[in-house]
C-alpha cells in the first residue's frame, strides 16, 4: 500500500486528541456532500424540463426537416428531394407549405401560421395524440378543406372545439400591385372548415398561433401549386439515426439543410443549456466555499500531527511523503464527500420520479405536470463526481504545502 495514503487512512478514521478536529472533519465531509447533492438533483431537474420539452415536440414536429437553404420555397420534383424521398432508410416523407396568413372569424381576428401538409403526416408525427374535441383528424373531404388549429388559437377567435362559421383565411397575393382605393383586391381570401377538433401541443409556440390544414389548401392560398416549404421524413424503426442524417446532409449538399428535432427548436434548447449551464457553476462557488471546511480541517490536522512527524522523520519519511500524507487526508474528505453526495442526490431523484414530492402548484392540472420533472444522465453524474475531485484536490493544494513549509 502507498505509504502516505495509508497514513493519511489511519489519520482521517482515528480519533484525534482534540475532539474539534473529528467534528470540523465531519463537517467538512458533510459541507461537500450536501454541495454535490445539490449539483445532482438540480442538473437532473434541468434535465427533466428538457426531456419534456422535447417529449412534447415530438408530437409535432419530424424526425427530420429538408428545407431550402436560400429562399422559403423550392420545386417538389426536385431531383434531390426524390433522391431523400426514396432512400431505403426513409419510412415517411411528407410535403409541407408554410407561411403566415390572417385568420377571422366572427368579429375576431389574428395573424396564424398556415401549415399545409400532405394526407399522410398523421403517420409522420403523432398528430392524432395531441387532439382534443369530439370530432376526427381530417384534412379534406367532398372539396370541402378542413383547418385544426391550436389550442390556444381556437381561445383567442373564440371558435371552439367546432366553429359553425367558416374560418376565412386572408393571404397576400403575390404577384400585381396593391390598389390603395381597394385594399381587399390584394388579398387571396379562401375558407376553411371544422373537422371538430384542436390540437394542444402544449407550447406556445404551435398552440397559440398554428393551424394544420391540406397542403393543397395552402398551396393555392399563397400561390405555390408544385412548390414545398420542407420535407419532413420518419426515418424506419431501428435506422441508425446519425448515419442517415448525414447522408440526407450529404446529399442536400449546400442546397438544403437538414435539421433533427433539437435543430429544429434550436432557440428554446440552447436557452434550456444556458440555464444549465449557469446553475452548475454557480453550485460549484458554492461547492468550492464548502471545501473551506476541509482547510480548516487540515491545518488543525497539521498542528494536532506534530509529533507524528517528528518521529516519521526519524524514520526515514521524507518531507515530500509527509506533505503528501495530509493531501490524501484532504482529498480523501473531498472523495467521500462526493460519493455520500451523489448517493443521496440519486436517492432524492429517484423519489421525486417514483412519488412526485415536489410539486408545481396547490392545484392538480395547474401544469402540464403535477411534480418537478426528473432526469438523470449518467454523464452528468460522471461530471459532477470529476468537479468534485477537481474543486478538492485544488482547493488543498496550496494550503497543504503552506502550512507544512511554516509549522512543520
Amino acid at each position: 500500500m502507498n505509504f502516505p495514503f495509508y497514513i493519511a487512512r489511519r489519520y482521517l478514521f482515528s480519533k484525534k486528541s482534540t475532539h474539534a478536529i473529528n467534528v470540523i472533519s465531519g463537517v467538512s465531509v458533510v459541507g461537500v456532500a450536501v454541495a454535490t447533492m445539490a449539483l445532482v438533483v438540480t442538473l437532473s431537474v434541468f434535465n427533466g424540463f428538457h426531456d419534456l420539452v422535447a417529449s412534447l415536440f415530438t408530437a409535432f414536429d419530424p424526425q427530420l426537416k429538408v428545407t431550402p437553404a436560400v429562399g422559403k420555397t423550392a420545386p417538389a420534383d426536385d431531383p434531390v428531394l426524390t433522391r431523400i424521398r426514396h432512400l431505403p432508410e426513409v419510412e415517411v416523407a411528407t410535403e409541407t407549405v408554410e407561411d403566415m396568413a390572417l385568420a377571422i372569424y366572427g368579429d375576431r381576428q389574428a395573424m396564424v401560421t398556415i401549415k399545409g401538409v400532405d394526407d399522410n403526416f398523421d403517420s409522420l408525427t403523432h398528430i392524432r395524440e395531441i387532439l382534443v374535441g369530439e370530432g376526427e383528424y381530417e384534412l379534406h373531404a367532398a372539396g370541402l378543406n378542413y383547418g385544426i388549429p391550436g389550442i390556444r388559437l381556437a381561445e383567442t377567435l373564440g371558435t371552439g372545439y367546432r366553429y359553425d362559421q367558416p374560418l376565412k383565411i386572408y393571404a397576400p397575393k403575390r404577384e400585381g400591385q396593391l390598389n390603395m382605393a381597394n385594399p381587399t383586391d390584394g388579398f387571396v381570401e379562401d375558407e376553411l372548415y371544422s373537422p371538430g377538433v384542436l390540437f394542444s401541443v402544449k407550447q406556445a409556440k404551435y398552440d397559440k398561433s398554428y393551424i394544420v390544414t391540406s397542403i393543397g389548401f395552402a398551396r393555392n392560398l399563397f400561390g405555390q401549386q408544385g412548390m414545398v416549404s420542407a420535407l419532413e421524413l420518419r426515418l424506419k424503426p431501428g435506422t441508425d439515426f446519425d448515419a442517415a442524417k448525414e447522408k440526407i446532409r450529404q446529399m442536400a449538399g449546400g442546397k438544403y439543410t437538414v435539421k433533427d428535432r433539437f435543430e429544429q427548436q434550436e432557440d428554446t434548447f440552447r436557452i434550456m443549456k444556458i440555464e444549465k449551464l449557469i446553475a452548475y457553476i454557480f453550485l460549484t462557488f458554492i461547492l468550492a466555499v464548502a471545501c473551506f471546511n476541509i482547510i480548516g480541517s487540515l491545518s488543525m490536522l497539521i498542528i494536532d500531527k506534530k509529533a507524528d512527524v517528528a518521529t516519521l522523520r526519524n524514520l526515514g519519511a521524507s518531507d515530500k511523503q509527509i506533505v503528501r500524507i495530509f493531501l490524501f487526508e484532504g482529498r480523501m474528505i473531498s472523495a467521500i464527500g462526493a460519493v455520500l453526495g451523489i448517493a443521496v442526490g440519486l436517492l432524492l431523484c429517484w423519489l421525486q420520479q417514483t412519488y412526485g414530492l415536489v410539486g408545481l402548484g396547490r392545484s392538480s392540472g395547474s401544469f402540464i405536470i403535477d411534480a418537478y420533472p426528473v432526469s438523470v444522465h449518467p454523464e452528468d453524474v460522471a461530471l459532477i463526481f470529476v468537479t468534485v475531485l477537481a474543486v478538492g484536490f485544488i482547493a488543498v493544494w496550496y494550503p497543504v504545502h503552506y502550512f507544512a513549509r511554516r509549522l512543520l
